[in-house]
């Protein structure tokens, strides 16, 4: 009987190393002005959402098959999402993955949030919710704030 290895071949970290990352990076933003009340608006069951979001990474890291949802929708839905929050987003994603040690890691994880981040921001401007209208600022005619 031989030892399994520690992940599959063609992935770039463990298990417990997807857990950390997701449950530091989360930790991260709950902390920071800018992203934790956006959070905290929205999130009301975080040992669920920590769970579905360890699936995610899991299933884009490790070629995992656990994760079942569809991201998009839910985030064209949030009101008032700005560049300068997916900014911060990748900025406190990129201290977790550095803070995980895996260079590995970090670099897949680092590529596949870039790429995360501005397919979610132009389908985001695509649908016009960046508009100050979304977010609930009356505008003129113009699109100007009124």
């Amino acid at each position: 009987m031989h030892a399994t290895p520690p992940f599959p071949p063609d992935a770039c970290c463990r298990e417990d190393e997807v857990v950390d990352l997701v449950h530091g990076f989360y930790a991260r933003v709950r902390e920071d002005d800018l992203l934790g009340p956006v959070f905290d608006r929205h999130v009301h069951d975080w040992p669920a959402h920590l769970a579905h979001l360890v699936d995610f990474w899991s299933a884009l890291l490790r070629g995992t098959r656990r994760f079942n949802g569809a991201p998009m929708p839910r985030h064209m839905a949030l009101p008032g999402l700005s560049a300068e929050l997916f900014e911060r987003w990748l900025a406190l994603f990129a201290q977790a993955t550095t803070a995980s040690g895996n260079l590995a890691l970090k670099a897949e994880a680092d590529a596949r949030a870039a790429m995360i981040a501005q397919r979610f921001w132009r389908q985001y401007q695509l649908e016009g919710h960046h508009l100050p209208a979304a977010a609930g600022v009356a505008v003129d005619t113009d699109g100007e704030p009124a």
